[in-house]
């Protein structure tokens, strides 16, 4: 079963179960990704491009998130961060940060890098074996820690 099967399959259950939240949240990332892959001129989606779509929408919830806490409005914060839970349920468990750290280690001695100026070299190396599986400032973050910047 794909990853957009599995989505459509817990939609028709959060539709049964009334749980409204689930349901809304479902519908959207379904609409989300028939948007990407009509942008794509694509009939479906793999499971990595699903997983592509639901990290830009978790991301945004992060970001209206911390935007609601600033203004203080609690209760649109509380609705987002549960959105976001539903979201990250469909994504692959995420690297801890010794994880990335070794692995950003290990770009460094191959790149050869030395010093913040050569962040590019590695984080162009790091990206591809995390993609999907940390999230991009947090990698970025400890690039730059480990090239002592």
């Amino acid at each position: 079963m794909s990853l957009t099967e599995k989505i459509a399959s817990d939609m028709k259950a959060a539709l049964k179960s009334g749980d409204k939240l689930r349901l809304s949240c479902l519908r959207l990332l379904l609409s989300s990704v028939k948007n990407k892959a009509i942008e794509l001129r694509k009939d479906s989606l793999d499971d990595a491009e699903v997983h592509g779509v639901i990290t830009t929408l978790v991301r945004q919830r992060q970001d209206s998130v911390e935007q609601y806490r600033k203004g203080g409005r609690e209760d649109l914060a509380g609705k987002e961060a549960e959105e976001m839970e539903i979201l990250k349920g469909y994504l692959p468990p995420q690297l801890g940060p010794d994880e990335i750290r070794a692995l950003v280690k290990e770009a460094v001695a191959e790149a050869g890098a030395g010093s913040v100026s050569d962040m590019g070299r590695v984080m162009k190396l790091v990206m591809p074996r995390v993609k999907g599986k940390a999230d991009g400032r947090q990698v970025q973050e400890i690039v730059r820690e480990v090239l002592g910047g």
